[in-house]
């Protein structure tokens, strides 16, 4: 393993393992917190940032591993479909109900998502979150605002993004709707 293979699964191990907030806790109370919404958030950017680190130190392969890993531990696919709708998605593909197709539009390659580039192999160095709201209604919680991420070059790419969490049974918090756009700009 190089030694930028090891940031990058360094980085993992901190969005996923040591966000236990945000994707597992260790005592169920049935009711979401903001902190732990606001921890989930901030460990999906970590996860995209880490993603992006990783297909340029290990490849395509492990970037793929990687984010097969991030989807089971953020995302509710385990929970039945996930309202899905990425930034940069056209019809008749526009929704990714599925983890496959989650994982295609992350990091490509699937022959039976042929317009998917890999979202999360853009060279993603930082993540910022600006909530607009958040509501939480006990085991759930919505959040509305931008997301703002800047590239290995500095250019910044600001999104439209509204997430459900759900808080399961076990603690953990996945991710259950994820509805992400470009601003609108009028013409």
């Amino acid at each position: 393993m190089t030694p930028r293979s090891l940031i990058a699964a360094s980085a993992l191990l901190a969005a996923v393992a040591t966000a236990p907030a945000a994707w597992a806790s260790n005592t169920y109370s049935g009711a979401m917190t903001e902190a732990e919404v606001l921890a989930a958030q901030k460990a999906w950017g970590e996860a995209l940032v880490a993603i992006a680190r990783e297909h340029e130190a290990g490849g395509h392969a492990k970037a793929k591993a990687l984010a097969n890993t991030v989807l089971d531990k953020a995302y509710g696919y385990n929970l039945g479909p996930v309202l899905f709708k990425p930034t940069l998605t056209t019809a008749p593909q526009t929704f990714r109900t599925t983890k496959e197709g989650a994982l295609a539009y992350f990091v490509g390659g699937d022959p039976n998502y042929p317009n998917d580039k890999g979202f999360a192999l853009q060279g993603w160095r930082s993540v910022e979150i600006k909530n607009a709201a958040v509501q939480i209604h006990g085991d759930v919680a919505s959040t509305t605002g931008n997301v703002i991420m800047t590239d290995k070059n500095g250019k910044v790419t600001m999104v439209d993004k509204t997430w459900t969490f759900k808080k399961t049974d076990d603690g953990a918090i996945r991710i259950v709707a994820h509805h992400s756009s470009l601003p609108y700009a009028a013409k």
